[in-house]
This record gives C-alpha cells, sequence and structure tokens, in this order.
C-alpha cells in the first residue's frame, strides 16, 4: 500500500490534541504549583507567628501575630493582582519593605541579632523546604 500523506484535516486535528493534551499537563503543573505555593505562605504565618520575635515597620516594633495580620492582608492584595505566584515573590513584594516608605522591615528575636525581615523569612522557607 503506498504511502499516503495525511491531509490537512488529519495534520490540523493532531496539532489541536497535543495542544491540548501540553495545556492540560500544564494547568495541573500550574495547579500543583499554587498549592506548593500556598502551603510554603501558610507556614511562613504559621512560624512568624510561633516565633515570638519582634517585627519593625517603618520605625515601630510590633509582635509576631501583629506583623502576622499586617502581611496577611499584603499578601491578600497580592493574590488579588496575582502578583505572588511563589513564595519568594511574597517575601520581596510583601514580608521585605514597606510599601509606603520602602523602608525595609526588621527582625529581632530573643537572643538573636536584629535582621532584615527577608533574611529571616527566605531562612525560614529555606527550613520549610528542607522539611518536605
Amino acid at each position: 500500500m503506498p504511502y499516503r500523506r495525511p491531509s490537512w484535516n488529519q495534520a490540523l486535528a493532531t496539532a489541536c490534541l497535543l495542544f491540548s493534551i501540553a495545556a492540560g499537563a500544564q494547568t495541573a503543573s500550574s495547579s500543583a504549583s499554587k498549592e506548593t505555593t500556598e502551603r510554603e505562605i501558610q507556614s511562613l504565618f504559621k512560624a512568624l507567628q510561633q516565633s515570638g520575635c519582634e517585627f519593625a515597620r517603618n520605625g515601630q516594633w510590633y509582635s509576631a501575630s501583629e506583623a502576622s495580620a499586617h502581611l496577611q492582608r499584603k499578601y491578600s492584595y497580592l493574590q488579588k493582582k496575582a502578583l505572588a505566584p511563589t513564595a519568594e515573590d511574597f517575601i520581596a513584594r510583601a514580608a521585605s519593605q514597606s510599601s509606603m516608605t520602602s523602608k525595609p522591615y526588621l527582625v529581632r528575636c530573643p537572643g538573636q541579632p536584629e535582621l532584615r525581615s527577608q533574611q529571616w523569612f527566605e531562612a525560614q522557607l529555606a527550613k520549610t523546604r528542607a522539611a518536605q
């Protein structure tokens, strides 16, 4: 039987099928990625609330629970705008500095030197990932 070249309709149908399979795989991967990001960010909030540390925002010190409430509001805003697709984005856009003054947030924990909150959150994220 001689070789028959597939028709354009067959080629188009095959291309559409391959595209939809790839898109479905990407959607599943994206969904898993969103779940991972959400789990990591929630673990950061939990670590914050259990830390016993104080957090400085624009020169004023706040308890960990007050800082958590503030960062939860910022995170909600970022979620609405799709600006925190990763835990690193959350840290950079919400947990590192004031959105109003651009001053870095600080953390002081009992028996430890004061440091920028970005460093603190990155260390907590590393612990979370290492535990998984």
